[in-house]
């Protein structure tokens, strides 16, 4: 009996002292590098903030990234860039939005002549812009941005010149406001080369690198009729 006793004090120790070890053991640390289950949010340092989807760094004026030209957080390098001596910029405008475009357009003039970067003043010498006489697509208003020469290399776009002039935010965010909606689309750009052809004698130019000529078949003089001799006598004057 007294064994027995023994034994159950013993077991009873045994269990005590495997919990007291149990709660004595720090739960382990998951490691930064190790992988996370699907659906699991690692766990933050103390004084870090998780970053939240789709915020990116506040850069003015913050209109969406997907618009061509727009000044954000990381400006693409060369967005629009001119890979020929001479370059086009189209700008389709709304027609009720005339006047927002031309104040756009006269802030940019402003920041071309007041720059003081070296490529930006490189850029303006050879920056011409225009205004089409006739309609343009859908009954839009076309204006054309002429670069002869282009800066080869540089940012033409419209965000990153008027972001350097206008650093005041609620400034520039309405610039820009007033762009984004008075064009139709980011602008189509295009590139040109000069042509200037060597002038080859005729009898030198091999067959095949001229257009042919259409061949049509051969004309024949129409024969006039023979003279017809009226043989009634009985027509007056005979």
């Amino acid at each position: 009996m007294r064994l027995l006793c023994v034994a159950a004090v013993a077991a009873a120790f045994v269990v005590h002292a495997a919990n007291s070890a149990a709660q004595a053991v720090p739960a382990p640390v998951p490691s930064a590098n190790a992988p996370q289950a699907p659906g699991t949010v690692p766990p933050q340092q103390p004084g870090s903030q998780a970053p939240q989807p789709g915020v990116q760094t506040p850069a003015p004026p913050g209109p969406p990234p997907a618009t061509p030209g727009a000044p954000t957080a990381q400006v693409p390098i060369a967005s629009r860039a001119f890979t020929a001596p001479v370059g086009l910029l189209f700008n389709t405008v709304r027609p009720e939005r005339v006047a927002d475009f031309e104040q756009v357009i006269a802030r940019v003039q402003a920041a071309l002549e007041k720059s003081t970067d070296g490529r930006v003043q490189e850029q303006a010498k050879g920056w011409r812009m225009f205004k089409a006489t006739e309609p343009g697509p859908n009954g839009t208003v076309l204006y054309i941005f002429v670069m002869d020469p282009t800066v080869p290399g540089a940012d033409y776009g419209l965000g990153r010149i008027l972001a350097e002039a206008y650093p005041d935010v609620a400034e520039l965010q309405e610039i820009w406001r007033l762009y984004t909606s008075s064009v139709t689309t980011g602008g189509s750009l295009l590139n040109l080369t000069p042509l200037m052809p060597t002038i080859v004698p005729l009898d030198q130019i091999r067959p095949g690198t001229t257009t042919p000529r259409p061949q049509t078949a051969p004309s024949q003089t129409p024969t006039a009729p023979p003279p017809t001799v009226d043989t009634n006598p009985n027509v007056p004057g005979k």
